[in-house]
């Protein structure tokens, strides 16, 4: 998590929501690192988590991600929840959560839905406070 909040940090330098996001391989390596991109790249979708996911499938060469493991500052959207599913991710990790856009703990809850065809494990509130504070503390400067 340490990681990701400092990928977290530097993306809020660069004026984004700051969310850090690290895939670790089965041994515990790190695979991929991402923060948030969707100014800088003029992209909706350059979501930490979506970034992170693909540079680690890219990087084993293989879109399944099995037995590796999300670590993310925030929890995740739908729309990364589900990749994570999709990506057959072992385990999200996330820091704070997030009740009014998340999709794991809240929301749709993506994992929970009957359709769902693939179920993390998940474990939230790692480090929650420092990571929701780094949150309150970006959007309270732009308000």
């Amino acid at each position: 998590m340490e990681l990701a909040l400092g990928l977290a940090r530097e993306a809020a330098q660069t004026g984004e929501v700051p969310v850090g996001a690290v895939v670790l391989g089965p041994d515990g390596a790190v695979l991929a690192r991402a923060g948030n991109r969707t100014e800088t790249d003029h992209d909706a979708a350059a979501h930490a988590e979506m970034i992170a996911l693909r540079a680690a499938a890219a990087r084993i060469g293989n879109a399944r991600l099995v037995a590796c493991d999300l670590v993310v500052t925030l929890e995740p959207c739908p729309m990364c929840a589900a990749a994570a599913g999709l990506f057959r991710i072992r385990r999200v990790v996330f820091g704070a959560y997030d009740p009014k856009g998340g999709g794991v703990e809240h929301g749709p809850r993506i994992y929970d839905a009957p359709g769902a065809q693939h179920r993390p494990e998940v474990i939230g509130g790692l480090r929650e406070a420092e990571c929701a504070d780094l949150l309150k503390r970006f959007f309270a400067a732009r308000r």
